[in-house]
């Protein structure tokens, strides 16, 4: 090598060592006739007061020009900073930014945010202070954006992005139909139903000027339709934070069907009972006058909307109304209850007891099964499930009453399933909702879906239309439930209680259980309802007293 290309080598190499990290350097060959650019080695150490200014200038600037992905580039977890930065532009509808950048401590930069919301024709400035760190990034040596939520506002944290949208959860209040408030304090069995019904219907409860926040929220814990649980104020601690209030709006109210009295009676029935269960209804309309669950409180699951046991002899209302349309009973003509009776298998009455001078009437009455069972061969197998779709709007699954809820199964069945269907058991499902609305549809004279809220207002689809009961048909069935209430299985309960009333009574047998399920099941004028008492024993004498109770604030 000449003496004048070692002079540069040696130049050179000095100049590398003394300036690590800068550029690029060039190393040129024993006889300076080629030259090639390689990486500077990556720099290690804390980020330089410079690094640091520099850094979150650049950051800021990108984010300000709405320039996503290059923001999200100059932090050290890209893909977290762009669904970040890209949610607080859609979801926060943040729709410009700006910043201004204080004097750094240490590698931490404080800085102000200007942000411009707009949300459905509202329109609000909100600023507050933030602040970021830098850090050197491991493999690259660069100074970047130490990414956390925290960039994006102080309090958000980790799994949470900003949201902005209607104020729903405890903020819209839910009163009765007279407009007194309901709170799950007050009347427990609610705890579960309040929060439904303000997710579903908060933003159309408001009456044309929503509430609308800036709001912290985890995955799954607010969000569109808004969460009733964990709200909080800016000052508070929860799982769905108010950060910024970008209009006011109006009151919010959901007015549903339920009548505080009622309700409180029936809270009261069923709290003296381990478990409990009773809803009532208004025949004339549908509307849900009264929910109530014992098990609710502790499980918090509602049996009274959501159970799936079988119904006993309540389900004679059904199979009766089935019976006297096709004219294979009336209510006046002999039809014996023997103690046993025989179809695919034995069946026998609850108490083993027997009349064979009975007629259809005091059969329903006295809730004899065995009768019911003899008339199983002059059904179709399909019958039963027909009548109970067709007319008293059961088994179609396609109830909406504000909540969920089960709306009742009875499949076609043959045989000794068939026989066991018409005396509600077997494979047949209902809860109290269910059997309260059979009952108001004898009341009544045809069904109406049981609903929660006003349907029309928040836009809640009727069930499929049932036809009427012929008029004939009607009347016979009110007589047989009358006869019930006032001399057979259901007369202590309904005792003392006046107006057109009327009443059917079930037991229905678990496999596993000492004792059945007691069901009672009746209306008094305008107003039916339904109860359940698992492992209770004879429905008169358990569930009765608990549908009574509500029926007296009728």
């Amino acid at each position: 090598m000449r003496a004048g290309a070692k002079a540069v080598v040696a130049a050179v190499a000095a100049t590398v060592l003394g300036g690590a990290g800068y550029a690029a350097y060039a190393w040129v060959d024993d006889v300076g006739r080629s030259t090639r650019r390689e990486a500077a080695p990556a720099r290690t150490g804390p980020p330089t007061a410079p690094e640091v200014e520099r850094a979150a200038r650049d950051f800021l600037a990108a984010w300000s020009r709405g320039d996503v992905e290059e923001a999200a580039g100059l932090t050290d977890n890209a893909p977290a900073a762009s669904a970040a930065l890209t949610g607080y532009r859609d979801d926060a509808h943040v729709r410009k930014a700006t910043f201004r950048q204080g004097a750094a401590t240490g590698t931490e930069v404080p800085f102000t945010v200007t942000a411009e919301i707009a949300y459905k024709g509202h329109a609000t400035t909100w600023t507050y202070p933030s602040k970021l760190g830098v850090v050197r990034g491991r493999t690259s040596g660069r100074a970047l954006v130490d990414w956390r939520p925290a960039v994006l506002h102080p309090r958000l944290t980790a799994g949470e992005t900003l949201t902005t949208g209607p104020a729903l959860g405890s903020a819209v209040a839910v009163t009765d139909r007279a407009g007194k408030p309901l709170d799950a304090t007050a009347y427990p069995s609610l705890a579960g139903i309040l929060p439904e019904l303000r997710k579903r219907f908060g933003e159309k409860a408001v009456d044309g000027r929503p509430r609308v926040e800036v709001r912290a929220e985890r995955p799954g814990g607010g969000g569109g339709q808004g969460a009733a649980a964990g709200r909080e104020s800016s000052a508070g601690q929860g799982s769905e934070k108010v950060l910024h209030v970008v209009a006011e709006g109006g009151k919010a109210v959901i007015r549903t069907t339920l009548d505080a009295a009622a309700q409180r009676a029936a809270e009261a029935a069923v709290a003296a009972r381990n478990e409990a269960s009773v809803v009532a209804v208004r025949p004339s309309t549908g509307e849900i006058l009264a929910v109530a669950d014992s098990g609710a409180r502790r499980a918090g699951f509602n049996a009274a909307l959501l159970g799936r046991t079988a119904p006993g002899s309540t389900m004679k209302i059904v199979t009766a109304a089935l019976l006297l349309e096709r004219g294979r009973a009336r209510p006046d003509l002999p039809l014996p209850c023997p103690r046993y009776a025989t179809y695919g298998k034995q069946f026998h009455n609850v108490e083993r007891s027997e009349n064979p001078g009975a007629t259809f009437a005091q059969d329903f009455a006295t809730s004899c099964n065995t009768a019911f069972v003899s008339l199983a061969g002059r059904i179709a197998d399909d019958d039963l499930a027909a009548e109970a779709r067709d007319v008293f709007g059961i088994g179609g699954e396609d109830w909406q009453t504000g909540v969920t809820t089960f709306d009742g199964r009875i499949p076609p069945d043959t045989g000794a399933g068939k026989a066991a269907a018409m005396i509600g058991q077997g494979t047949v499902q209902m809860n109290p909702l269910t059997m309260a609305s059979i009952a108001a549809t004898v009341r009544d004279g045809a069904f109406r879906q049981p609903h929660l809220v006003d349907p029309e207002r928040f836009g809640l689809q009727q069930a499929h239309a049932a036809r009427p009961l012929p008029p004939a048909v009607a009347r016979q069935l009110r007589g047989m439930m009358r006869l019930t209430a006032v001399s057979g299985t259901g007369r202590a309960a309904m005792s003392g209680l006046g107006g057109d009333i009327g009443a059917k009574t079930g037991s229905a047998e678990i496999d596993g259980q000492p004792q059945p399920n007691g069901w009672f099941a009746a209306y008094r004028d305008d107003m039916a309802a339904a109860a359940v008492v698992p492992r209770g024993g004879h429905g008169g004498d358990t569930a009765g007293p608990v549908v009574a109770a509500v029926l007296r604030t009728g």
